[in-house]
């Protein structure tokens, strides 16, 4: 999200959690955006910062900046960088790409030191790829970390992903599969999916 009109109207939605990129290597980098539009989101939405391999000061640097809650990890950010992170006080969901079954195991280093798994596509690119894994890896994970299944999910998956029995999901992670552009979320689009997927 980088457009404070296009935020505005996607936080009218009131999706749990609202994420905004911090990585020079990415088209929807929001270094430029100002920092009033994202804290003056809805109380009930959760501010988050994405990241790639940032230090810790300038990761604490833009999460003061911005009164972000919540920093999602897409890089190579090790079990003691999360701990370091969550003894400031903010909550850490760390992304794990999904390839084969040895990267189920590898959440497993994340147990002790997250709030929350992004359980993504294996990709170079860090994430925004659009494209979809083996979503029967996702049977596999025993964690204790809740997850956001993540990576290629699309508004047609609104039904395949309410008839999913996975334990410890307890949501969905969208973004490329949503959008007119890059960082330009489709409301419309995200509206009918998002009270699709809200329906009993």
């Amino acid at each position: 999200m980088v457009h404070p009109d296009n935020i505005a109207e996607v936080a009218e939605l009131r999706p749990d959690y609202m994420g905004f990129i911090f990585w020079q290597g990415s088209k929807r980098n929001a270094e430029g955006l100002d920092a009033e539009v994202v804290k003056s989101l809805p109380e009930e939405i959760l501010r988050v910062g994405v990241f790639v391999n940032a230090t810790l000061d300038e990761l604490m640097h833009t999460v003061e900046k911005y009164g972000l809650q919540m920093v999602q990890l897409h890089g190579d950010e090790s079990p003691a960088m999360c701990t370091k992170i969550r003894d400031k006080g903010i909550l850490v969901a760390k992304a794990v790409g999904m390839a084969d079954p040895s990267d189920v195991a590898v959440t497993k280093y994340y147990e002790n030191c997250t709030d929350l798994l992004i359980l993504d596509t294996k990709s170079k690119q860090r994430g925004g790829t659009g494209i979809a894994y083996d979503r029967n890896l996702l049977l596999n994970y025993r964690g204790k970390v809740p997850f956001l299944m993540s990576g290629g999910v699309s508004p047609q998956d609104v039904e395949k992903v309410k008839s999913m029995q996975l334990p410890g999901m307890i949501g969905v992670d969208v973004n490329s599969r949503f959008e007119l552009s890059p960082g330009v979320k489709d409301v419309e689009t995200l509206k009918k999916f998002i009270t699709e997927l809200r329906k009993d």
